[in-house]
């Protein structure tokens, strides 16, 4: 936040120059995950002083002496009259080291999809633990959401440690079980943070009653850890958003093709196909920002100028001609479902990729994750709500897909009702965790128009 003797202009810059951190925390029911994200925004300063006023009033009305800093996130009515978070609450703060966009997502079982909407573009999550009851199902289903959402780095917060006399054992205990299995899920990287979100232990200060933990504090660890939104190792991918064609006098022949570059560095002078038609050409210009540029990279909006007048539209990818992702009708891939109604085998759907939205069949789902133990329950015929499994999709067009674990951005997908637009899954394309896919099924052809 700025100062009342930092300059607004000297506050932008400072803000400018440093890095972005986009993270989630998640857990179960009463794990203190509000908590935890009231304590981060209040002891780092974070809070209007007309917010922090408006807890203190709402706290008092409940007869409590302190505030509850949980209502910092917890804004919907329901929330706060229930004490629990339904739906992600998504929060904007920054110190001097970094900027952070938070997701405060559910515990309850039945809002696991919000979950992966909060964790879907988070860099890291955070997992909280109550020291009391350890590892429970709900914190082995977010660990196992995180690491099928390929999230890079995964903290475990050991809330309420105060509840159990700050007692290293029972932190020991719970981070070996947590580390061994979140390793199994191929989790990255894992840090294990004792805390007590309520007292401040650890969060954004380190904690006088644990002088056996030598750690980084949750805070310390969020400004440090290496931000992964930087995607200019990455093969360039550019979803076609917009066709500019202004046929003005002053811009008789312009053809220009909008939209914001998901990976990679585009240069003026490589050589470029157009998916799914195949055609090539080279770039020719680059604009951005109403000025002509050389280079241009990720997540940069840009629009490109080719040398050639081919057919390009609005849901193309133009990528480069030497690192062309597969064009395939045939998607398997892993799903959450996050609609109440149910994903069935034969059910058609849309199927959203990038800018491209084409129709599609559910051909087959070969298996259901079960998450306690990781099993996988053979051909369950549908997945409801909050149900992850594997699907296979026949498209009815082309659709240039990137495996999940290589590209989050042009590896993930949206599975859509065509009757009403209601979003129902949402897709990763490839091998769920480290397994690699089952064998094809033969699924009869559809009478309806709809066989592709």
């Amino acid at each position: 936040m700025t100062s009342a003797t930092e300059p607004y202009a000297e506050f932008a810059e400072r803000l400018a120059t440093t890095t972005l951190l986009r993270f989630a925390t998640a857990g179960s029911v009463d794990d203190g995950k509000s908590t935890l994200v009231g304590r981060l925004l209040h002891d780092s300063k974070s809070v209007l002083t007309d917010q922090l006023e408006a807890v203190e009033r709402v706290s008092l009305s409940r007869g409590q002496d302190t505030p509850d800093l949980a209502l910092l996130t917890d804004g919907l009515r329901a929330e706060r009259e229930q004490g629990i978070t339904i739906d992600v609450a998504y929060r904007y703060f920054a110190t001097p080291r970094r900027r952070f966009i938070l997701a405060d997502t559910p515990g309850h079982v039945q809002y696991t999809r919000n979950m992966v909407t909060g964790a879907s573009t988070a860099e890291l999550a955070v997992v909280l633990v109550d020291a009391r009851n350890g590892v429970v199902e709900q914190t082995r289903r977010h660990a196992a959401v995180a690491a099928l959402l390929r999230v890079p780095h995964v903290v475990l917060a050991v809330n309420k440690m105060d509840l159990v006399a700050y007692a290293e054992p029972v932190f020991a205990a719970i981070a070996e079980e947590f580390t061994a299995y979140a390793a199994s899920l191929g989790v990255p990287e894992i840090t294990a943070i004792p805390i007590s979100a309520l007292a401040g232990d650890n969060v954004v200060e380190p904690s006088a009653h644990m002088d056996w933990y030598g750690g980084p504090t949750v805070l310390e660890h969020l400004e440090t850890v290496p931000s992964s939104h930087d995607l200019a190792h990455c093969p360039a991918r550019f979803p076609v958003q917009y066709v500019i064609r202004p046929q003005s006098a002053s811009h008789p022949d312009y053809r220009g093709y909008a939209g914001q570059i998901s990976s990679g560095v585009l240069r003026v002078g490589d050589a470029v196909t157009v998916l799914p038609s195949g055609r090539t050409s080279t770039v020719e210009g680059i604009d951005a920002l109403g000025e002509s540029v050389d280079i241009a990279w990720a997540p940069q909006s840009v629009t490109l100028r080719l040398a050639d007048d081919i057919d390009v539209s609005r849901g193309d990818l133009i990528a480069p001609s030497a690192q062309l992702p597969a064009s395939t009708q045939d998607v398997e891939a892993t799903v959450c479902h996050v609609a109440d109604r149910p994903l069935t085998v034969g059910q058609r759907v849309l199927l959203k990729h990038t800018t491209r939205t084409v129709k599609a069949i559910v051909k087959d789902i070969p298996s259901r994750l079960t998450l306690d133990d990781l099993s996988q329950h053979p051909a369950p015929g549908q997945l409801v709500a909050n149900d992850i499994g594997r699907v296979r999709i026949r498209t009815a067009e082309p659709l240039a897909l990137d495996p999940y674990a290589e590209s989050r951005r042009t590896g993930s997908f949206l599975l859509i009702d065509p009757a009403d637009g209601t979003t129902l899954s949402a897709g990763m394309a490839g091998d769920a965790f480290a397994e690699g896919a089952g064998a094809a099924a033969v699924v009869p052809a559809d009478e309806e128009g709809w066989d592709f």
